[in-house]
């Protein structure tokens, strides 16, 4: 085993698009969206458009093949591909959410790849109307980071990771959010694994390769806190 946990956020890294945004302008909500925004959180205005797309009579069937329309490079397919096959072990750290990812990976042949993915839970209701609810439950209590969105803390759960993994002997972890060191899928490809063929030559105590984050409207800057504090369990991936 290479012993490399390789942590990719979702949307504008694996797809090259917001997918939450994709699908909100493909069924022209996109006006409507933005007022929910004016006052609601960005998971609660999704969840909440998506019942108001459901009440208009659209099935899930089309935002599911909405889904399987959004971009990826093929790139990128062939940098997942590539790590996996080094040994890495691959996760999701995303503030979209199950059904959408999932959806996308499993179009693209890519889900297998993937042994956890922490997200927004997503899921199909009874009546065919597709649920979103946040990571963590900011009606409860607060995450405690001042820097991201209320529905999730990518910082605490990079820490979680980060301990779970160096707990079992991997020594490096490589976390590709949103950042300007490339400009298309295949940069990406390239500084993947060229950070993974650096880790796998370095014999060193150094625990992660960074990358410089930026930060944007969904995913501010990522803390890493001293301490992660209770959190949601990561959803696992059947193989």
């Amino acid at each position: 085993m290479a012993g490399i946990v390789v942590v990719f956020d979702f949307d504008k890294t694996i797809i090259d698009c917001d997918s939450d945004n994709w699908v909100v302008d493909d069924f022209g909500a996109t006006e409507r969206f933005d007022i929910l925004l004016e006052t609601m959180p960005w998971n609660t205005a999704i969840d909440k458009i998506m019942g108001e797309i459901h009440s208009q009579g659209r099935a899930i069937e089309e935002i599911g093949d909405c889904l399987t329309k959004a971009p990826i490079s093929p790139h990128v397919i062939k940098a997942i591909k590539a790590a996996h096959a080094l040994g890495c072990e691959l996760r999701i750290v995303s503030d979209a959410n199950t059904f959408f990812i999932e959806t996308i990976l499993k179009h693209h042949g890519l889900i297998e790849y993937f042994t956890e993915i922490n997200t927004n839970p997503g899921f199909v209701d009874d009546e065919g109307r597709l649920r979103i609810f946040p990571y963590h439950d900011f009606t409860t209590s607060s995450h405690g980071c001042g820097l991201c969105p209320p529905n999730m803390c990518k910082g605490i759960i990079i820490e979680r990771i980060r301990a779970s993994a160096f707990s079992e002997g991997k020594k490096h972890l490589v976390y590709l959010a949103k950042v300007h060191e490339w400009s298309d899928g295949e940069e990406l490809e390239k500084v993947l694994l060229q950070l993974i063929n650096e880790s796998l030559s370095a014999d060193r105590c150094d625990n992660i390769v960074p990358l410089r984050l930026a930060a944007d409207f969904k995913c501010h800057t990522v803390p890493l806190p001293s301490s992660p504090g209770a959190l949601p369990k990561a959803l696992p991936v059947p193989h």
